[in-house]
């Protein structure tokens, strides 16, 4: 589970309270809703399926897999499958590849979701032992699935961008100055990334 609604207001109370930017935007815009995702590797196979096409091929390509394999998908069910049955599902080559990666590490053990490394950095390590699943993936897992605090995805464009309007840069920061001006920010980070997803191209800013 993602961060409470409590959880983020507490976190943003705390950041508001060195940056006037964020105190200023939190009455104009409100807190955030929480965003939530299911912990476990189903959570990562949407995310696979998802990647580099639309919203609407995505959903269909799920309600096709899921016809096949489950609403919760077991992996050993998703390796038992060959080429042409996940092909009908909607899975290319490239997507079956990273699909298959994820089931092997949870059916050998080798990634066990139910106890990842307590330590953000060492979880991100786990995760994208996954064929596909990069950095930024596993951090959003991490912060959506399992309500991590401090998790902070400063490669992604959109925080780069609201933290930038929150702020008042003139342009939107690197991805090495957004990780930098963070750490002021610690352990609340997680709850900061959602905010900038909730500024970012909102109409009350």
């Amino acid at each position: 589970m993602g961060l409470s609604a409590e959880q983020i207001k507490q976190g943003l109370d705390a950041v508001a309270e060195i940056e006037p930017g964020f105190a200023r935007a939190l009455e104009r815009a409100g807190y955030p809703e929480p965003r939530i995702r299911e912990r476990g590797p189903t959570t990562l196979m949407r995310t696979i399926v998802g990647q580099q096409v639309s919203v609407a091929a995505a959903a269909s390509m799920w309600r096709k897999f899921e016809a096949y394999a489950g609403a919760d998908p077991d992996p050993a069910r998703v390796l038992a499958a060959d080429f042409d049955t996940l092909r009908a599902c909607g899975l290319s080559r490239q997507k079956q590849g990273y699909m298959r990666s994820l089931c092997e590490l949870v059916v050998d053990g080798a990634l066990d979701f139910d106890s990842l490394p307590a330590d953000d950095e060492e979880a991100i390590a786990q995760l994208t032992k996954i064929k596909g699943i990069g950095r930024w993936s596993a951090e959003i897992y991490l912060l959506f699935a399992e309500g991590r605090a401090d998790i902070w995805p400063a490669g992604d464009l959109a925080v780069q961008a609201g933290l930038g309007k929150l702020l008042g840069m003139d342009e939107r920061p690197s991805e090495k100055a957004t990780r930098e001006i963070a750490e002021k920010w610690r352990p609340h980070r997680g709850a900061t990334a959602i905010f900038t997803w909730h500024c970012y191209n909102n109409p009350a800013l």
